[in-house]
């Protein structure tokens, strides 16, 4: 007899522990993210993902989205687009879950887009500027400018406020990201009076840019716009001062991450950016001083599209008053309002029509940092 009561009590324990746990698991929502956490460009995606946890936690602090509670559950791709569709498909299949955000850069995250499409699973992007991104399909979005706007706006500011007439560029030409930006600057500096006096292009990996560096310095810039990450301008920029060339540099949100790893051979430089950490506005300020207490960091450009990013898809999910894809997509579609990057509405594209922040890379008591310099919106 004693022998079957205990029997009976584990039985009803196992019960009971499984009840508990089945309830949890209704009650919360899980959200997938895929990002660079390691490799050349990790700085990207681990910004990212605070931000987004930064929003998870202050979404469950105020009561959760539709009465369940939110948790994050992140993959890593190394920024690399087969890395990236593995860990979209782990997350998609057995974990189960019905948003992705992500990826850093365009092409792990365009690796994922038909997936993302044919699976009704909405994927958002914080930082993936390639136009492509989001001509896939009704359910991929993203949170930042693209590299048409970035690379108009590094042109008019050239331009305009920096007096530029004769423009050099250099360029990764394996990668999208670079190779759309540089096409966008050439195309509107030439289309508004100004002259590219040198066209340099270079492959993935390189680390010697000095045969680039001469043929730029004989055509005698008075900017050169450096559409690359910020590992590779970083080398571009001490070979450019070593040879002499002292003009501005100018380039795009790949330069987040640079003043950690450059020294003053960046100054003179200027950037596209997201988000200014320096920023007036109250919820900017407040995003801030809260990314700053959890994470005893400054925040970024891309921590702030991240947080915006889990915002935006809260936005809709509380819009359409359905976790249901197929429904949240066009809630999000319509999503008018204030961010911490910015208003954002979207266009026909799911593209976000927002202004660009360009940051100037100064020398503050002894140390590299970023300063506003000015807004750019879209004409």
């Amino acid at each position: 007899m004693k022998k079957l009561f205990l029997i009976a009590l584990t039985l009803c324990c196992a019960a009971s522990m499984a009840f508990v746990a089945c309830k949890k698991a209704a009650d919360t929502v899980a959200i997938g993210a895929v990002f660079p956490l390691s490799g050349q460009v990790a700085f990207y995606g681990n910004e990212s993902k605070d931000g987004i946890q930064l929003a998870i936690d202050e979404i469950n602090e105020a009561g959760g989205l539709l009465g369940k509670k939110l948790t994050l559950i992140a993959e890593d791709d190394e920024g690399n687009a087969e890395k990236s569709v593995n860990a979209f498909t782990k997350l998609t299949t057995r974990d189960k879950v019905s948003y992705v955000l992500g990826s850093s850069t365009s092409g792990a995250t365009q690796a994922m887009t038909a997936l993302a499409q044919q699976g009704k699973v909405i994927l958002i992007s914080p930082s993936a500027t390639n136009t492509a991104v989001t001509r896939v399909g009704d359910y991929i979005f993203r949170t930042c400018f693209i590299d048409p706007f970035q690379g108009v706006v590094g042109a008019d500011f050239a331009f305009d406020t920096l007096g530029a007439r004769r423009a050099a560029v250099l360029y990764d030409a394996g990668a999208d990201y670079n190779t759309g930006l540089a096409e966008s600057f050439r195309e509107h500096f030439r289309a508004i009076g100004g002259q590219v006096v040198a066209d340099e292009a270079y492959q993935s990996g390189d680390v010697d840019f000095n045969a680039q560096v001469t043929r730029i310095k004989a055509g005698d810039p008075d900017v050169v716009y450096l559409p690359n990450y910020y590992n590779d301008v970083t080398l571009q920029a001490k070979q450019l001062r070593a040879q002499g060339i002292v003009c501005a540099l100018v380039g795009g949100d790949g330069w987040d991450g640079l003043i950690d790893n450059a020294g003053d051979e960046v100054l003179n430089g200027f950037w596209s950016a997201g988000f200014a950490a320096d920023t007036t506005d109250p919820r900017g300020q407040a995003f801030v001083n809260a990314f700053t207490a959890k994470y005893n960091k400054p925040a970024s450009q891309f921590s702030a599209l991240g947080y915006d990013t889990m915002m935006l898809v809260a936005d809709g999910i509380k819009a359409a008053g359905t976790f249901d894809t197929s429904v949240v997509k066009g809630a999000m579609a319509n999503l008018n309002g204030p961010y911490v990057t910015g208003h954002i509405r979207f266009d026909e594209n799911r593209d976000p029509i927002k202004g660009a922040a360009i940051l100037e890379i100064v020398n503050r008591d002894g140390k590299l940092a970023n300063a506003y310099k000015t807004t750019v919106n879209p004409k």
